[in-house]
């Protein structure tokens, strides 16, 4: 049995009184339990005034996170917010951990943190939370794939760390009252705990009907479909050039890529076209996957996420997964609604309303196992997407 708790205050500068604002909300909610973690998003200025650190001197758990660009629970949405919500439960327990700093794609810089957190358990965890830091040089991929290989495929949701400027410069993941630019921030549960997990992308009529093969790849660089050019690909498709041959408007023509393992597609960004017709994505695109072209913009986010959010309840009300939900939202899908950036979080508390409490954050690479064949999961990294662990 697990209860989630959420809570949230708009006051940035004046410490005593967000802490007390926080304080009383968690003292109005359900009683806590033998055992409880708070899982935190905020925008980046909660950190700079102090407040995350003196919240968490004040707090009887531990706390983990991220900065985020906007965030909403059942109550309020918005920009220059912070929302904690704490998981609390009897059965379950949790354990927190923080790697060192990543300086590159290597698992033995993840290794230690999580030995040291899972400590002398036999058992494996059930689940872990993910904090990521936003790196130039390391990819959501990595994460995910790094990992399942550490932990023996245990279920990975969470989210990279983002904030409110074009270079993310103030994006920092967060365990307790400390912020870090450059270490991975993860909270293992232990226990009795099946959630389900549930993503949206982009609909079928979204989809060019045309299906092209990576004929040709490197990491995250997506060199030739069907033994052509991404460049000559696209204009094939029928996409735009511009004055100077190069697509018009990438971002909003993101790749549904099936990697053909019996699993779920995941969805991959294109950032830029080299001079050479290369696409540089948000995650590798392997040889042999299979691709289609998809399109998005405000209309699709909202009605995506409408009925993602529709199908996670029903699921979560099969399973018996009806007490709490987190969210995570891509940045590209936040662009997307254009000015109205309110748009899906509103959509988010119209679908949920009083249902179960919830927590939705926006995110710069979603992390979030997929279903393969007989119910196998697939830790994966998502872009472009809404990811969802209902329990």
């Amino acid at each position: 049995m697990i209860d989630m708790i959420t809570v949230h205050t708009k006051e940035v500068d004046d410490i005593e009184a967000a802490t007390a604002e926080l304080l009383a909300g968690i003292g109005a909610g359900k009683p806590l339990r033998k055992h409880s973690v708070g899982l935190i998003s905020c925008f980046a200025d909660f950190i700079g005034s102090g407040l995350v650190k003196g919240l968490a001197e004040k707090l009887p758990f531990e706390i983990a996170g991220t900065t985020t660009l906007a965030c909403a629970d059942r109550d309020t949405l918005g920009e220059a917010l912070l929302i904690l919500t704490i998981l609390t439960s009897d059965d379950l327990e949790f354990a927190t951990g923080l790697t060192g700093v990543i300086t590159g794609e290597d698992p033995e810089q993840l290794r230690p943190a999580f030995e040291e957190a899972s400590g002398k358990r036999r058992e494996k965890p059930a689940l872990m939370f993910a904090f990521a830091p936003l790196l130039m040089n390391v990819s959501g991929d990595f994460f995910a794939e790094a990992w399942s290989g550490i932990t023996g495929n245990v279920p990975v949701f969470g989210t990279l760390a983002v904030d409110h400027n074009t270079d993310y410069h103030e994006s920092h993941t967060i365990l307790n009252g400390e912020a870090f630019r450059d270490r991975f921030v993860f909270v293992l549960v232990y226990g009795n705990i099946k959630p389900s997990f549930i993503i949206g992308g982009i609909s079928e009529n979204k989809v060019f009907r045309e299906t092209g093969v990576v004929t040709a790849s490197q990491g995250n660089q997506l060199r030739e479909v069907n033994g052509v050019s991404v460049a000559d690909y696209l204009a094939g498709l029928g996409l735009a050039k511009d004055e100077k041959g190069a697509i018009v408007g990438i971002n909003s023509f993101p790749f549904i890529m099936d990697y053909n393992d019996g699993s779920q597609p995941v969805i991959r960004v294109m950032f830029a076209i080299t001079p050479e017709g290369h696409a540089v994505c948000g995650g590798k695109v392997p040889v042999g996957a299979a691709l289609t072209v998809g399109s998005i913009d405000k209309e699709e986010v909202l009605n995506t996420t409408g009925e993602t959010l529709k199908i996670a309840l029903a699921i979560g009300e099969n399973n018996g997964n009806k007490n709490g939900m987190l969210v995570f939202s891509c940045v590209g899908r936040f662009f997307a609604q254009g000015f109205d950036f309110a748009a899906e979080m509103e959509k988010a508390r119209g679908v949920l309303g009083d249902k179960l409490p919830f927590h939705f954050a926006y995110s710069g690479t979603e992390l979030c196992p997929v279903y393969g064949n007989n119910g196998a999961i697939f830790n994966r990294s998502h872009n472009d997407t809404i990811v969802i662990c209902i329990f």
